[in-house]
This record gives structure tokens, C-alpha cells and sequence, in this order.
């Protein structure tokens, strides 16, 4: 294992203020199980699970609730044991609907039978895994999609799908990305802090399904704890192999995939395609400790670590909390509010959603939990551009927002597309430079679902 420096680097890229002091020094707290946990079946990109309980249904911690309604889809599993009180749609943190199924805990959190059978069984299969890859590569591919692992990092990949490509895409990096680069959120750091041999043990995991020689452990530079007790982690454990923490320097958006995967490896994943398409995959470090639970314990994720934070918060914390929990309770748990709420966002300030409410539940993607004070909030209107550039300046993916944002405004979809809208990462960069206050990233969403769905269309 070595430490290095980030061999490469690519354009734009900006350093808001980052406030994670409020809790990067808080450990990790174990919130008890709420009066009613919200499970959505809109827990990870793709189709959303189809329910398999009804109300009155009782259910155990574990058991599915949730199956994949496509191939990009994943299980859902109750969190904890106790008595389904409905099953009914309710809106997500992205404004969308999806059905959701509300379950009464009973007080016991019993874990279904087959959890501790299971675990029982696999005694010892990481290292059959690391021993043998090619021998017990499907059967760990399969518990890992029986677990309903998804991308913690926040866009919720399946990762089973992920850890799956085509016999023609060679992988020959992982990429464990424990950048952190949204303010506010800590959740990751303090995770690589407290549970660093657990993640390394699903890096190991990972490197062993995909084949690949080369690991790559990338942190940003203001997370020197995490960075030391990773180290020691990894150590000599692995001392044939090609292992390295990266040290990436603090610049937003450090930890987006396309931008990480050129700062280390030097390679530009083409527009409209993926990671795989050069060789690499990359996970996030939450996932990374889901994958070892899974495949050590046969536990499902039920359960998810989340920064709740924010100026008008008696106690910001990193919750490790159920998945349903609302964000009323989280915040009760963190003491309650101790000033004025402007806005509440669910994930980070930069590619976070505005939330109406308290009423909304967390998923397996939930990173975050912000509030933010009146001082904190500027009301402005938007202006016409007045083509400064500092969009373009600050875009990482060298695209032109300024133009985009005029085509989008003028319905000019056709015109979108050929100018790659469809590879904003939707970052923020470009509003949060922006001097006349257009809602440059608001546009750029609103043209993707518009092209994509045109897209779906013509098929």
C-alpha cells in the first residue's frame, strides 16, 4: 500500500464554504427506532421495488417487502420487526410519488430466521472469494443483490448491476471514493474513521468480483483522521497488490465520478458513457462497509449513517438511523430546532433537494439532512445573462451552462442535446457562480428529463 497525491487534474471545479465543522468531530450515534417508519420502494435509481405485503401484515427486520421491478431495480427489506399499518403512495425527497409502505415497530427488532442461517452458512466466504474469485464471483454477486445494496453516495445504483459488466468491459481499477466533497455532510468521514477495517473489507470484495489489480482509495485533503486510520487499515494487508490511498486536494465536485475518475487514472470516460467503458468502477466507502455486512452477516440494508446538520439545530450529529425514519424524528433526536428554519434540504447544500416539510422519510441515499438559518438564505431574481463566463470557468465537465441554459429557456431541446446537456452532473458550479442569479442547474434537470424522455419515446 502507498500514499500518493492525485496524479492528475481536471478544469473547473469551485471551493464553497464547506461547515463541516458543526459535525465532523461528532462520533457516530445510534438513533432508537422510531413510533412508525416510512419504507418507500423508491429507495435506488431504476424502477421502484413492487410491494409484497399488505396492511395488517406482520414482518421481521430483514425480511423483503420490496422486489425489483426491473433490471435496474432492487429488493427492499423492513427495517425492523412490527405490523404494516399501510401501503399507500407518499412523496420522496425528490418531489416524485412512490408507494410506500408504513410499518409499526413491535418493540423486539427480531431479525427474520433466515438472516443468522444464512450468516452461518457463508462463514468464511471473503476469503474463499479473494482465494478463488471465479468459483464464488456469482454467489457473492447474488447476496450482494438478496442484501438490496445500493450506491450510498447518493444516486443509488443497484449494486449488484454495477458489479456486473459486460464480458467485454475489462475493469482493471477500483475506485473507492471517500471524497466527501458536498458541504455540511460528514457522514462518510466519520464512517472511514470509526469503521475503516470493515470498508477495507469490502474493498477487498469488490476487487475480487471485478478482476481488477488496481485500488484506488481516494480522500480529500481536509479529512487527515480518515486518511491515517484508512491507512492503517489497509496497511501491509494486501502487500502483492496494487494499493493506494489517493489524496485528492478540497475543491467541489472532488467526489463526482467522471472528475475522480481522471484525477486518478487520467482517462475521460466519453460522453453518454460509464465508467466501465475505461475500465474502472467506482464505489462509495458506505457501500463499501453495506457489501462487507452483506456478505459477512447476510444483513440487508435496513439501516443508514446520515449527517443531520445546520446552524438552527441544537445538536448537528451523524445518525446512524433506520431506513424510514422521518426527518422530524431525526431532528428531534438531534434536540430540535434551537432557531428560525429558512430551508430544510435532504442531502447537501450544492446537489441537495429543497424540502416543503418534516413529512418526508429516509432511504438508503439519504446522506444528509440540512438546515439552514434566515442569514443563510439570500432572495434574489433572476437576471439575463450577462456573459461574464464564470459558468463556464467553473462547469467540470467543460460544458457551456450559459448557452444551454438560454436553449433550454427557449425550448430548444434539439439544440440541447447537441450541445451535451445531457452530461451535466448537475453539481451546481455554474448557478453557485453565477452573478445574475439564473437557475442554471434548475435548467439543466429540467432539460435532461425533457430529452430523456423524448428519448424513451422513439424507442
Amino acid at each position: 500500500m502507498k500514499t500518493i497525491k492525485a496524479p492528475y487534474s481536471v478544469d473547473g471545479g469551485i471551493h464553497p464554504q464547506y461547515h463541516k465543522e458543526l459535525s465532523k468531530d461528532n462520533t457516530i450515534e445510534v438513533m432508537p427506532i422510531s413510533h412508525l417508519l416510512h419504507v418507500s420502494m423508491s429507495q435506488h435509481l431504476g424502477a421502484p421495488a413492487n410491494p409484497l405485503v399488505k396492511k395488517g401484515d406482520t414482518v421481521l427486520r430483514g425480511q423483503v417487502i420490496g422486489e425489483p421491478a426491473g433490471f435496474i431495480s432492487a429488493q427492499v427489506h423492513a427495517p425492523t420487526s412490527g405490523t404494516v399499518k399501510n401501503v399507500a403512495p407518499a412523496t420522496t425527497a425528490t418531489g416524485q410519488t412512490a408507494m410506500c409502505i408504513d410499518i409499526e415497530p413491535d418493540g423486539n427488532d427480531t431479525w427474520a430466521p433466515e438472516i443468522s442461517e444464512r450468516a452461518i452458512e457463508r462463514a468464511g466466504l471473503i476469503k474463499k472469494l479473494i482465494s478463488n474469485p471465479d468459483e464464488h464471483r456469482k454467489a457473492v454477486i447474488e447476496i450482494i443483490a438478496e442484501c438490496g445494496i445500493a450506491g450510498m453516495g447518493g444516486a443509488g445504483f443497484p449494486t449488484h448491476v454495477k458489479l456486473s459488466p459486460p464480458p467485454d468491459k475489462n475493469i482493471d481499477t477500483v475506485i473507492i471514493n471517500g471524497a466527501e466533497c458536498e458541504p455540511y455532510l460528514t457522514s462518510d468521514n466519520r464512517l472511514m474513521i470509526e469503521h475503516a477495517d470493515q470498508i477495507w473489507e469490502g474493498c477487498k470484495i469488490i476487487r475480487a468480483i471485478l478482476g481488477a489489480k488496481r485500488l484506488m482509495i481516494a480522500i480529500e485533503d481536509n479529512k487527515p483522521e480518515a486518511i491515517a486510520t484508512m491507512e492503517k487499515a489497509v496497511g501491509n494487508d494486501d502487500p502483492d497488490a496494487d494499493t493506494s490511498i489517493v489524496i485528492l486536494k478540497t475543491e467541489y465536485p472532488q467526489g463526482a465520478e467522471k472528475q475522480m475518475i481522471y484525477n486518478l487514472i487520467g482517462k475521460e470516460v466519453p460522453s453518454g458513457g460509464l465508467p466501465m467503458d475505461v475500465g474502472a468502477v467506482v464505489e462509495n466507502v458506505g457501500t463499501c462497509m453495506a457489501i462487507w455486512d452483506a456478505v459477512t452477516n447476510s444483513r440487508p440494508l435496513t439501516e443508514r449513517l446520515t449527517t443531520v446538520t445546520g446552524t438552527p439545530l441544537s445538536s448537528p450529529k451523524n445518525v446512524l438511523a433506520r431506513v424510514g425514519t422521518s426527518y422530524s424524528d431525526l431532528i428531534a433526536f438531534c434536540g430540535g430546532e434551537s432557531g428560525k428554519v429558512a430551508k430544510i434540504i435532504s442531502g447537501g447544500p450544492m446537489m441537495g433537494f429543497a424540502q416543503t416539510s418534516f413529512d418526508v422519510a429516509t432511504t438508503k441515499t439519504t446522506s444528509g439532512l440540512l438546515l439552514l438559518a434566515p442569514a443563510e438564505i439570500s432572495t434574489y431574481s433572476s437576471m439575463p445573462c450577462i456573459s461574464c463566463g464564470r459558468c463556464v470557468d467553473g462547469c467540470p465537465m467543460n460544458l457551456m451552462p450559459c448557452e444551454l441554459s438560454q436553449m433550454l429557456e427557449a425550448e430548444d431541446y434539439e439544440a440541447a442535446e447537441e450541445y451535451n446537456v445531457m452530461d451535466c452532473i448537475e453539481c451546481g458550479c455554474c448557478a453557485f457562480q453565477c452573478p445574475a442569479h439564473r437557475p442554471l442547474v434548475q435548467h439543466m434537470r429540467q432539460g435532461k428529463a425533457v430529452v430523456s424522455a423524448k428519448r424513451r419515446a422513439k424507442k
